[in-house]
């Protein structure tokens, strides 16, 4: 039977200081052993459970909103218990005072984190205190909450429950009440691997609408066969797909920009019933229900973007490295939006990943009078047509910039 959690230790309480109160002095130092970065990321440490490319641990966001990087109180007790069953320690160590337990209510959100090597473990811990010192300078509410929101997204993914449908709508836009195409992309997951299917359907009576304010791509579905169904079909088709979809656990419906798509769905041309369609991830994951989750506020926060300049599907994709061709194809407008919500909700928590993509230091020193965790980005991540390099240094660049760059360093 796996243990029950039944709270969180601060990584920096268990490893400096709970060899330090044992009662036994002698029982200090196999613990601390045990605790160090190297052993712990080690095949054979007996925190190790074996599937997982490293050691899990967990990163646990305060009601401040700083992160903490965790040891669950179950390692910290298998710890204990291995440690005196291989005779490590004469008696059963006792555990950490239990004022140093962070439970459900001191802790916003509790998502695993993989460790490989002891570096990585080192570079973390320093990463997560840099981040923490910059957060006091991001105090707005509504980053806050978009932050909350992309790591409920992480935890959910990663407990590979329920199906992640990725959904778009193109409409003529002479008239947008007419729509044209739906596409949709799924994740879903059977004995824990991943299984994908996606699609694009055309109204056939509509296949040759031309907008004059958009691309025409709809010929041009990058990811299998577009299917052309007649219009009093289209309804139906699009209801079962949701009513399928909602069958195994909860529905998270993934949207970018999801305000028109939720309207498409309740047009009279559609009518999906979305009853108890929710905006707001719960605090723990769901057994079932439909929940809305948008890459473009994901993106927000990961950018850390407290504002209403949100970024198109394009320019997401193409900060997350993820190659994009024929937009405005609701089938390929599907897909590479399920690949964004993959690679944000796949990934190490925000701070972390933000810092892995566009690490602050390249753009030199931020001022430390206005800390922030606004992402740095290069001219040519923000710009597509910037491919120029002598346009793209800066007279004063930095030896960072002129390496994540691949410019060599000047005589």
């Amino acid at each position: 039977m796996a243990p029950v959690i039944t709270g969180y230790y601060r990584y920096t309480d268990i490893w400096f200081e709970w060899h330090q109160a044992l009662p036994n002095k002698e029982d200090g130092s196999p613990l601390k052993a045990a605790l160090a970065h190297d052993a712990l990321v080690h095949p054979d440490h007996p925190l190790r459970n074996g599937k997982e490319a490293g050691i899990e641990m967990h990163m646990g966001t305060l009601q401040n909103y700083e992160s903490r990087l965790l040891f669950s109180s179950a390692q910290v007790e298998y710890v204990r218990e291995w440690l005196y069953a291989t005779k490590m320690t004469k008696e059963r160590i006792p555990l950490p005072y239990s004022n140093c337990l962070l439970v459900e209510s001191d802790l916003r959100n509790v998502s695993p984190i993989f460790f490989n090597n002891g570096g990585e473990l080192r570079q973390a811990l320093k990463k997560i205190d840099k981040n923490n010192k910059r957060l006091k300078g991001a105090n707005d509410p509504r980053l806050k909450s978009r932050r909350q929101t992309f790591e409920l997204a992480r935890t959910f993914w990663i407990d590979k429950v329920g199906t992640w449908m990725a959904c778009d709508f193109e409409a003529w836009d002479r008239d947008h009440t007419m729509i044209t195409e739906f596409g949709w992309s799924t994740v879903r997951w059977e004995d824990g691997k991943e299984v994908q299917e996606q699609g694009h359907l055309v109204v056939d009576e509509r296949k040759y609408y031309r907008s004059t304010y958009v691309p025409n791509n709809k010929e041009h579905y990058n990811f299998g066969e577009t299917e052309y169904i007649p219009k009093k079909d289209f309804k139906k088709r699009i209801q079962n797909l949701i009513a399928d979809a909602s069958q195994n656990g909860p529905l998270y419906l993934i949207f970018h920009d999801h305000n028109q798509d939720v309207k498409y769905f309740k047009s009279r041309e559609v009518e999906v019933p979305l009853t108890g369609l929710t905006y707001q991830l719960p605090d723990a994951r769901p057994d079932d229900g439909l929940w809305v989750i948008d890459t473009a506020e994901l993106f927000c926060a990961l950018e850390g973007e407290s504002g209403n300049d949100k970024r198109s599907l394009e320019r997401v994709c193409r900060l997350l490295q993820i190659p994009v061709e024929w937009l405005h194809n609701a089938g390929n407008d599907a897909h590479y939006t399920m690949l964004a919500v993959k690679a944000m909700a796949s990934g190490d928590p925000l701070d972390m990943q933000r810092e892995q993509r566009w690490p602050s230091n390249r753009a030199g020193e931020l001022d430390p009078q206005r800390p922030t965790v606004k992402a740095q980005f290069l001219p040519h991540e923000e710009d597509s047509d910037y491919s120029d390099t002598e346009g793209m240094l800066p007279y004063n660049a930095t030896p960072e910039e002129r390496k994540a760059l691949g410019i060599p360093e000047e005589d």
